[in-house]
């Protein structure tokens, strides 16, 4: 049982990277989809009861927004993963005005002012760092704190 929590900016492709890695064998946990933290939690809650793997696809980019998930988790004996994606500011707005969906670039920028490089001591059991290569593959690479 793996919870594996998205960390980065709107537009950095972690829905993207859901699809293509997670699909097949974890519930995609999204508060755009889900539209309230109610209905985040009645899911998140019955995916910990279940057993079932999941992802967070939310930017969860302090320390506080990733306890919410981290410490339940645990409690029920799921392996904690976080992807942290590379944020970077200008490669984010670009995507994001190409996105059916976009955000505000307020919204955007409040979340790159928060965002707060995840650390083994939160209770990440494996950490990757993600970046997006050529042809918009991902590089998923083994966590460095540095």
């Amino acid at each position: 049982m793996e919870a594996i929590i998205f960390i980065g900016l709107q537009a950095v492709g972690k829905s993207s990277l859901y699809r293509e890695k997670f699909i097949n064998s974890h519930i995609r946990i999204n508060l755009d989809m889900l539209k309230t933290r109610h209905r985040e939690k009645i899911l998140f809650n019955a995916c910990l009861e279940a057993k079932q793997s999941l992802v967070i696809d939310n930017t969860n980019p302090t320390i506080e927004d990733r306890k919410r998930y981290i410490i339940p988790a645990q409690e029920k004996g799921f392996k904690i993963i976080g992807y942290y994606f590379k944020s970077n500011l200008k490669e984010c707005k670009i995507r994001n005005r190409k996105r059916k969906n976009s955000i505000p670039l307020v919204g955007l920028l409040a979340t790159y002012k928060k965002l707060q490089i995840p650390s083994y001591t939160e209770g990440f059991e494996q950490l990757y760092y993600v970046s997006i290569g050529e042809n918009n593959s991902f590089i998923i690479e083994e966590w460095n704190a540095v």
